[in-house]
């Protein structure tokens, strides 16, 4: 005899976006651990560091820097994963409103400039390049770039998108919106961290708690079915 066909009309069928968010997570902090304090001297240099300082870094560390590049371009996917699948859950609860392909182009982008910035950190692992002061400079400013205030704004985007459309329609605690509204807020002021690196303090302001938001919205919208939406 046949299976009954069960009624799933009230229910999504994609990935849990909070178990997403944090595959992403745990794959963006393996790619820190190498070329931060916790894998020793010397470490990741800043924007404002000499070119001496990032021969010092880069001649030294390029097992670090590549291993880096690998986690944070495989973090790309669990990212761009996640961002469709929120937009998708969006929708399918009923969401009607921009905010919902805002935040779909603000997290594909913050995956693009993952997937680039890390080219770019493997480039800088070829024998050579790290001996190479001018070209070792360039490509480090380009991939601090993406990395930096191209990961932050765009994020921001992504933030704000689910946040506002998800606070309008009630689909999420009031703290989970709020906290991507304040992400969001640091992401877009990040921006003004390429005309003066006194701004540099929003990016990881963005980043970290950037994190926290995904994974608490992830599973908060996850855990919604359509009857459950308050349009």
């Amino acid at each position: 005899m046949s299976k009954p066909i069960q009624n799933t009309a009230g229910r999504f069928r994609g990935p849990n976006s909070g178990v997403v968010a944090t595959v992403f997570v745990l794959l963006f902090f393996a790619g820190l651990v190498p070329v931060t304090a916790f894998g020793g001297m010397p470490y990741f240099p800043g924007p404002t560091a000499s070119v001496n300082e990032m021969i010092a870094f880069f001649s030294k560390r390029q097992a670090g820097t590549l291993l880096c590049a690998f986690f944070q371009f495989g973090s790309a996917v669990p990212l761009g994963i996640f961002t469709m699948s929120m937009v998708a859950r969006l929708k399918f609860l009923g969401v009607r409103a921009a905010g919902a392909d805002m935040a779909l182009f603000g997290g594909l982008a913050t995956a693009m400039a993952l997937v680039i910035s890390s080219c770019f950190f493997w480039a800088m692992t070829y024998p050579g390049v790290s001996q190479d002061p001018n070209l070792l400079q360039a490509l480090y400013r380009v991939s601090f770039g993406l990395g930096g205030p191209g990961y932050s704004v765009f994020f921001g985007l992504l933030a704000a998108g689910v946040s506002v459309t998800a606070g309008l329609y009630k689909l999420l605690p009031k703290w989970i919106v709020v906290l991507g509204l304040a992400v969001a807020v640091a992401g877009e002021l990040s921006w003004f961290e390429i005309l003066n690196v006194k701004f540099l303090p929003l990016i990881p302001l963005t980043r970290f708690p950037g994190f926290v938001w995904m994974i608490a919205a992830g599973f908060s919208l996850s855990k919604l079915h359509r009857e459950e939406a308050h349009p």
